[in-house]
């Protein structure tokens, strides 16, 4: 990454500078990636550490909902996070959308009282027809319910 010209605000450079850093970090390595999870949550700017997390822990993640190395990934992520809420309700989160992708077990209540963004990321990633019933039901907001709806309209779901 080229040095931040004047008009960049410090954080702005460094939010990008720490998603390069997470990305560059070997898929497969967890324990490398929670060593790098860590030094980014050191920053002095807590919310911008954990927004760059979160980014992070939405690439990576989406990549390992069918993949075996979830649970040693998520494991190894929830060892580092404690105590900042946002980024453990994320990697919760998409623990559930890997138990509903994986056809592990999983409950109603967890997915309807998932966060809008989980619902929209369900939605848009499940392809299990119980899940997308459910959001077309029940889901927080009717955008979510409606675009599950139009998911079992067009029968691209498994």
């Amino acid at each position: 990454m080229s040095l931040p010209d004047a008009d960049t605000p410090s954080e702005h450079w460094r939010y990008a500078r720490h998603l390069e850093s997470l990305a560059a970090v070997p898929g497969g390595n967890a324990e490398a990636e929670a060593e790098v999870v860590t030094a980014v949550l050191g920053d002095p700017d807590r919310v911008m550490a954990e927004a760059a997390v979160v980014t992070h822990l939405d690439r990576r993640a989406v990549g390992l909902l069918a993949d075996d190395g979830f649970t040693v990934w998520a494991r190894a992520m929830s060892g580092v996070l404690a105590d900042r809420a946002f980024p453990e309700r994320r990697l919760r989160e998409w623990s559930l959308l890997k138990a509903v992708t994986r056809g592990e077990p999983w409950s109603a209540a967890e997915l309807t009282g998932a966060s809008d963004w989980c619902q929209r990321t369900a939605v848009r990633l499940l392809g299990s027809h119980e899940a997308l019933e459910l959001l077309a039901a029940d889901a927080r907001t009717r955008r979510v319910r409606n675009a599950a709806a139009e998911r079992l309209r067009r029968g691209t779901v498994a």
